[in-house]
């Protein structure tokens, strides 16, 4: 039985073909035995240059960290070419991120930090059936509703919908998917970032959230009464309020985590103040994933310019939430 303080984090390999195993290679080089992780894939497909330590197991991460990155050997069966990801490599980039899920899920790791999948590749190469990361992750937990939290020190964003086309999203809205979300969101304020009472500011879906009407009655027919039931249930909840004066410094200094109704409503003001550092984190499931805020940068893979600072936050948080985790006792 392994310490739990000495869980390290799982994170996984990503497309190849994409600047996952370079910053896998500089998260190591930035953290080094400071916090403990080790890189679920294929050792080809590392920079040249980067020391690998390969483990039979996580409980081995931790004394590795200090000589090499901590690698648990995954096969692939193609090398890795920068740019270009090899169809027959696709099945194998799910079954790593099955396989750390398997690993925290059995308490051999804290944490699932995830590097960028090429959703198309996947498509291409194994069929994948999921919009992304994060609906395969709710799969592979047998979890109906799970949400997508970008946070940074800047701001926390939450967008009710997420990948799905502009056009559908008043259709998407409900009632009981918002408050779904919110209630996510406020119990993982709680149990996974250490905010003992929650404040949440909730965006409107239309311009200056409906202008009373005149522009959408989504605010007053959807947004508000669930708004209204959960104020009533003790729950300090703002909103619905014009997104386009959410976002200011002092706007922000008002609530812990603003939830908004698309995913561009939320994700181009955390990527506006914090491009770099912001972390995607998926509230909802049974233990922590985390992910650097960024894509799979085809056309900078293998040129040694990815930057790290995503990558380093995602892997900072996961080890923070999992830790919080075990205080609480679950």
């Amino acid at each position: 039985m392994h310490s739990e303080r000495a869980l390290p984090v799982a994170l996984t390999e990503g497309e190849p073909a994409g600047i996952g195993p370079e910053l896998a290679a500089k998260a190591w080089q930035t953290l080094g035995a400071s916090l403990p992780f080790f890189w679920i894939g294929d050792p080809r497909h590392l920079p040249n240059g980067c020391p690998v330590v390969e483990i039979a197991s996580p409980a081995q991460a931790s004394q590795a960290a200090s000589r090499g990155l901590p690698v648990l050997v995954h096969e692939f069966p193609r090398p890795a070419t920068p740019g270009r990801p090899a169809p027959e490599n696709a099945p194998h980039v799910i079954a790593v991120i099955r396989q750390a899920v398997e690993l925290v899920q059995a308490g051999q790791a804290a944490a699932v930090t995830t590097l960028p999948i090429s959703k198309a590749a996947l498509i291409e190469g194994a069929g994948f059936a999921y919009p992304g990361h994060t609906e395969y992750l709710a799969a592979l937990a047998e979890v109906e509703r799970v949400v997508m939290m970008l946070a940074s020190p800047m701001l926390r964003v939450v967008p009710a919908t997420i990948h799905i086309p502009l056009r559908t999203v008043a259709q998407a809205l409900t009632e009981e998917l918002l408050e779904g979300v919110l209630r996510v969101t406020h119990a993982a304020l709680r149990a996974d970032f250490g905010v003992e009472r929650p404040r949440i500011a909730v965006a409107g879906l239309n311009p200056h959230a409906g202008e009373g009407g005149m522009m959408g009655d989504e605010e007053a027919r959807l947004i508000a009464p669930v708004l209204e039931r959960l104020r009533g249930e003790g729950m300090s909840i703002a909103g619905p309020l014009p997104a386009d004066t959410m976002f200011h410094a002092r706007a922000r200094a008002g609530y812990d985590a603003a939830v908004a109704m698309y995913h561009d409503q939320a994700l181009i003001p955390l990527k506006t103040l914090d491009f770099e550092g912001g972390v995607n984190v998926t509230l909802g499931l049974p233990f922590v994933r985390t992910s650097p805020d960024h894509g799979t940068a085809f056309d900078i893979a293998g040129q040694g310019l990815a930057d790290v600072t995503s990558t380093v936050n995602a892997l900072r948080l996961a080890a923070e939430m999992a830790a919080r985790r075990r205080r609480a006792g679950w």
